[in-house]
């Protein structure tokens, strides 16, 4: 249970950012998007990291004037100044572009300890930074990402993968999963479920209204009436019936590829399609590095960059921070709209 939220009304919104995997480009993309002290006025950052590669990512960018506050506990956070959440004092062995065991346990010690705080109200949202799925693996985290993980730890029974830019908006159905298993795992059922929360999500989130909302098809020509493949008839259509006479404006299915390739997205709210791939690809290719994945459904906030640990450019101060920053902000905001939409909903005259 996330525990009453009244002592914060006086305070910073304060956002914790997990560090992810230190042979990524997290630290690079952490101190970037947030070395101008002036943002420390709108909200107080709290990196859960390692105080030791902080600095030595401060001497790999040369910057002689990032400052910081260190902490052993998250009850001594200072609000408009930037800290970092201690998770170890140890020296630690930097190497970009390695997948290592000990990035992934501390990856997931970040995870862990913020989640905590989030439920304590130490701090009010969560921001990750880029972890690799593999060497994160443990007996604690038997998890595809970051998704499934807070889905479970905050006791919901399904949420939404949620890809935000400023022009489009993307949730899919299935997450990350093979190919091979998307057909067989997408039921009636599953595609109401994502609707119900997407619909949910834009409202008191996005503060939409009336959002409307399409649907792409499974296959190519969303099954071209049964020719190439049955599911789209069978069940994402039963689907978006079913949920027409619950009161959403939804509309489709839609082929996926001409769905984009015609611009229909820009008449919509939000895409809701199949699997990863088919919704992603076109995501990125029109959000460029702005893109934010949001995880829709959950009592609390979480964002993170759409974009992995790039141990390519890792060490190499090319990294964008764009898409950090994004999700700095877009979670800031949805907190914030959460609040506005409590507000309306407690007081009917207010909206009115």
């Amino acid at each position: 249970m996330i525990k009453d939220r009244s002592k914060e009304k006086n305070r910073p919104i304060r956002v914790g950012v997990t560090h992810g995997d230190f042979n990524g480009v997290s630290y690079e993309i952490m101190i970037k998007a947030l070395m101008n002290n002036h943002l420390y006025e709108l909200f107080t950052p709290v990196i859960y990291g390692l105080p030791r590669v902080v600095s030595f990512h401060r001497k790999l960018l040369h910057l002689t004037d990032f400052n910081y506050n260190v902490i052993s506990n998250s009850s001594k956070i200072t609000d408009k100044k930037l800290n970092i959440r201690s998770l170890s004092d140890e020296e630690i062995k930097i190497e970009f572009g390695k997948s290592v065991p000990l990035a992934g346990d501390f990856a997931f010690k970040a995870l862990e300890t913020a989640v905590n705080d989030l439920k304590n109200n130490k701090i009010n949202v969560l921001v990750t930074a880029p972890i690799n799925k593999k060497n994160i693996q443990s007996k604690e985290f038997n998890y595809h990402g970051h998704t499934e993980y807070l889905t479970d730890r905050f006791g919901m029974k399904d949420s939404l993968m949620l890809m935000v830019s400023d022009q489009l908006k993307v949730g899919t159905v299935t997450n990350h999963i093979p190919v091979k298993e998307v057909a067989g795992t997408i039921t009636e059922e599953l595609i109401l479920s994502k609707l119900d929360i997407l619909f949910n999500s834009l409202k008191k989130d996005f503060l939409i209204e009336r959002p409307k909302v399409a649907v792409l098809g499974l296959n190519p020509h969303a099954g071209d009436n049964g020719l190439i493949g049955t599911e789209d008839k069978a069940l994402v259509n039963a689907a978006i019936v079913k949920a027409k006479k619950q009161g959403m404006l939804v509309f489709g299915p839609f082929p996926a590829d001409g769905f984009f390739g015609s611009g229909n997205y820009t008449q919509y709210d939000a895409v809701l399609a199949m699997y990863h791939d088919q919704g992603l690809i076109p995501f990125k290719l029109l959000a460029q590095d702005s893109g934010v994945n949001f995880t829709a459904g959950l009592p609390i906030v979480r964002t993170s960059p759409d974009h992995g640990t790039a141990y390519d450019i890792a060490g190499k101060n090319e990294a964008s921070p764009v898409s950090m920053r994004k999700a700095i902000y877009l979670a800031i905001d949805i907190y914030r709209n959460r609040q506005k939409w409590e507000t309306m909903h407690a007081h009917p005259l207010t909206e009115q």
